[in-house]
């Protein structure tokens, strides 16, 4: 079955770390630190595809992830970069954050690639934190963590022109005869699942592309069958085509048919009712005329709105040439802007932050040494002896992680940490 969204996870890559080593050559007894720099992750990219048409791929895989970057080496080699993952899709496909409903980009008009997660940055190897009062520095700076974020792909499909219309009401034929799409057509409901594409050329006039939009049903606005998969699809459309069956072969009411779907439309998005509409009132060949003219009932009914009735027969094509040009001279009135759906989602609001190098080690009198520069930098700034640099300093603590990797070292209650010049007793 035609599938046109899908929930799927992608995740950057993460970071190299930087590496931590020294400098040992013969002739060298001191050499400093040249640990080099972790390599950079992996981006999460998307790009337009023009060969897809579906999201049925996404169906079957659901988590993609770049590569990770590569750890720095000694003597200051630097890490290899993670390889950047591509994600192709069709156009026309928006990705929203699946938690919030925004959306992060729209992969149509001129937006054919973007990137969309960024990877992390690779750690500074211990070469970059020398100083004079720490010259053998024995910490690196762990490489940016990788980013996860769940996303829906919702492929809305890019046409000037929707047919709209109930199952069976020959829109498939419709757009067979006037176009190069070459849809299914059986006489049985739900035929269509999927959308069709095709481009009308016409004497004398540039052409446009049309949309078969699969059969509405009432509900449809409420999700009821496939009708969100459906309607979605309308929403790009600079003008829609009611096909209805005027010959009312199956004993539907066509005038009702389109003030239903109407009420579908308005209902999932106000501004889909408010489209430039006509009527195609199909299968004239097979009207009985010694009852009342259906024809003339729809006119009756919607041209007084200004909405123009087509007698049609998508079969032998009477009327078909009348329609087409008087839909194009819609198309023409309407100022052609592109429907682009505008980005609603912060991505930098869930960038990583860069990671703080430090060590935690017990020494040998038993002592928890912590040391790093961002930690020294601190302790330089920051009053202890006042509450709200007593807090400041637990929070720094915690936020940075030193907190769960003394937990990790072994510390008990009561153990000592030395921080450079602060020396105190542990307690949670």
């Amino acid at each position: 079955m035609f599938c046109d969204n899908a929930k799927i996870l992608i995740k950057s890559g993460k970071g190299g770390d930087g590496h931590v080593s020294f400098r040992r050559e013969l002739y060298v007894p001191a050499g400093g630190p040249d640990g080099g720099d972790g390599g950079r992750g992996g981006d999460i990219i998307f790009q337009v595809d023009d060969g897809l048409n579906t999201l049925t791929d996404f169906r079957h895989v659901r988590k993609y992830a770049a590569s990770n970057g590569k750890e720095g080496g000694k003597r200051r080699c630097h890490g290899a970069d993670g390889e950047d993952l591509v994600i192709k899709v069709p156009e026309g496909t928006v990705i929203k954050d699946f938690e919030t409903g925004k959306v992060i980009a729209d992969m149509s008009g001129k937006n054919r690639r973007e990137v969309i997660l960024k990877g992390g940055k690779g750690g500074l190897g211990n070469m970059h934190f020398a100083t004079s009062t720490m010259q053998a520095p024995k910490y690196a700076q762990p490489g940016q963590p990788a980013i996860e974020l769940w996303v829906q792909l919702e492929l809305k499909v890019i046409a000037d022109v929707g047919l709209v219309g109930f199952p069976n009401v020959g829109k498939s034929t419709l757009l067979s005869r006037v176009s190069n799409a070459r849809p299914k057509i059986a006489n049985y409901h739900f035929t269509t699942l999927d959308p069709h594409l095709g481009v009308v050329d016409l004497d004398g006039e540039a052409g446009f592309v049309m949309a078969d939009i699969p059969g509405l049903i009432e509900g449809a606005a409420k999700g009821v069958g496939l009708g969100h998969e459906f309607l979605r699809h309308v929403e790009r459309t600079r003008v829609l085509i009611h096909v209805v069956d005027a010959a009312s072969t199956e004993g539907r009411d066509p005038v009702e048919d389109i003030r239903a779907i109407n009420r579908e439309l308005k209902a999932y998005d106000p501004a889909l009712a408010e489209k430039k509409q006509v009527i195609a009132a199909n299968k004239v060949d097979v009207i009985d005329w010694d009852g009342e003219d259906p024809v003339e009932k729809l006119k009756a009914e919607f041209e007084p709105e200004g909405i123009r009735v087509f007698p049609i027969s998508a079969v032998s094509g009477q009327g078909v040439k009348e329609l087409l040009y008087s839909v194009k001279e819609l198309l023409n009135s309407i100022k052609q802007t592109p429907v682009v759906f505008e980005r609603e989602f912060d991505l930098s609001s869930i960038e990583a932050a860069p990671s703080l190098p430090y060590t935690v080690e017990k020494d040998e009198e038993g002592i928890y040494v912590v040391e790093g520069p961002r930690i020294e930098k601190m302790l330089g700034y920051t009053n202890l002896e006042s509450e709200k640099g007593f807090e400041f300093f637990q929070k720094f603590l915690k936020n940075n992680g030193i907190l769960d990797e003394l937990e990790k070292a072994g510390i008990q209650e009561g153990d000592t940490v030395r921080m450079y010049g602060l020396v105190f007793d542990y307690y949670k």
